[in-house]
């Protein structure tokens, strides 16, 4: 409990540190621009007016009296976007009473989690700081975890900060954990598909994969009867269905087609089944974790399926995970697929306090033959487009929201330091709890929030 409150206490004193957002026109000039999605601008200047792009260019007019900044010798890109995190649900993974991530029921689907989404939390400053200004926050647990939604890493309330939501389902059809030395101990327990400790009491009877795939074609069917009867079935004059009304109805959208289903798998064959299976059910579906992908990359791509995958694990985690190799998200561009990067080192921590790191991610893909430009679209263009938010976010260009960061260098290399941060056009500087505690112990006596050394 010490811990808990000596947390809460920090995550207090970070929100109280946000400097007030600029005023007018903004200029960042003389950088190398990456506006992605378009060719890099050499000693370019973008210009953010009122919380949008108003211009991106090499010679664009610079409004009178707007606030320059000089970039000369840095780079310019949109704001990272990381797409699969526990940012704001998750404050302690060992505090139950701080999990707003996990559902406990095996069909989720109306399941929101923004809407315990912590605005105050101490991590969300450290990661903007790095560059990070969008993420996707999932939920836990079942075979239909529940609703994707995406956050802006503004200031204010967790309503300030939504970008929109839901924006994708995420579901799984494993039968175990993801990963993780505990991958046998936690085979019978509910699915969680990102994040850290579980919080179910009691495990559920493990089931097969052919059976998993089963149980998914049956939730989708009763969605499709319940879009076609919800009269008759709310009336009482339907027969039984798998779940309630009101989940049935929040998979409206992906039996019609208009939302991906994000779906945790793995192994190779599973993957091939998927492909087949939304074939079959009519529904786009994006693959999530996708280990093994690499070994089917051609069939991703012609079946225009997008992969969100990591770059930093090569070990294999489970059967499933074998043949998992650095290559992967490499491999599945060449073939052609759009791949969003995500942590995968394991441990749960990339999707809570260090979903920062999503740039090192980018870094070691382009190590393992990933070009730079697709690195950098893997975590801003990709991801925007994966969840139909590619108009406003993910790349830059007049008309867009200015979510918009200015490296010291390459934003992939270890002594790149984030210079400025904007977000929806508002340049934040923040202490983050690293900052805070790097002062408390070069000087001593410093008092942290309402903590003691």
């Amino acid at each position: 409990m010490k811990h808990l409150i000596a947390s809460l206490s920090l995550a207090g004193a970070l929100a109280a540190t946000a400097l007030p957002a600029l005023a007018g026109s903004v200029a960042i000039v003389g950088g190398t621009v990456y506006p992605v999605g378009s060719p890099r601008i050499d000693n370019g200047t973008v210009v953010i007016t009122n919380g949008r792009i108003a211009a991106v260019g090499a010679n664009v007019a610079i409004p009178a009296g707007a606030q320059r900044i000089d970039a000369r010798g840095k780079v310019v890109t949109p704001g990272l976007i990381d797409a699969a995190t526990v940012l704001g649900l998750v404050e302690i993974g060992g505090e139950r009473s701080t999990n707003h991530a996990a559902a406990r029921g095996t069909i989720n689907a109306d399941f929101q989690p923004w809407l315990g989404f912590n605005s105050d939390s101490a991590y969300i400053a450290a990661t903007r700081a790095e560059g990070v200004t969008t993420v996707a926050i999932l939920p836990q647990g079942g075979t239909i975890s529940g609703q994707v939604a995406l956050v802006d890493l503004d200031l204010g309330s967790a309503a300030d900060m939504m970008r929109r939501g839901p924006v994708a389902m995420a579901a799984t059809v494993e039968t175990g954990g993801r990963g993780g030395e505990d991958q046998d101990e936690t085979a019978g327990q509910q699915e969680t598909l990102v994040g850290g400790t579980s919080s179910f009491d009691s495990p559920a009877p493990p089931i097969s994969r052919g059976e998993a795939f089963g149980r998914l074609h049956d939730i989708l069917k009763d969605a499709r009867f319940y879009a076609q009867h919800a009269k008759a079935y709310d009336e009482g004059r339907a027969r039984q269905l798998i779940a309630s009304g009101s989940v049935l109805e929040a998979l409206g959208p992906v039996v019609a087609g208009k939302m991906p289903l994000m779906i945790a798998v793995d192994k190779k064959d599973d993957i091939a089944t998927l492909l087949r299976f939304a074939k079959r059910e009519n529904i786009k579906v994006a693959i999530f974790g996708g280990a093994e992908a690499w070994k089917v990359a051609s069939e991703i791509a012609a079946a225009h399926v997008p992969v969100v995958t990591g770059a930093m694990n090569s070990n294999p985690t489970s059967f499933d995970t074998l043949g998992q190799r650095q290559e992967n998200a490499a491999l599945l561009r060449r073939a052609g697929v759009s791949v969003a990067l995500i942590g995968n080192a394991g441990g749960g921590d990339e999707e809570q306090f260090n979903v920062r790191n999503v740039k090192y991610e980018a870094g070691n893909a382009v190590a393992y033959g990933m070009s730079h430009d697709d690195a950098l679209r893997a975590v801003t263009l990709a991801p925007a487009e994966i969840f139909g938010v590619a108009d406003r976010v993910g790349s830059l260009g007049a008309g867009k929201d200015a979510n918009v960061v200015v490296w010291s260098g390459d934003p992939f290399e270890f002594s790149t330091n984030v210079e400025h941060v904007f977000v929806r056009g508002h340049e934040i500087h923040q202490e983050s709890r690293q900052d805070m505690l790097t002062k408390r112990y070069k000087n001593p006596g410093t008092n942290i929030g309402h903590t003691q050394p």
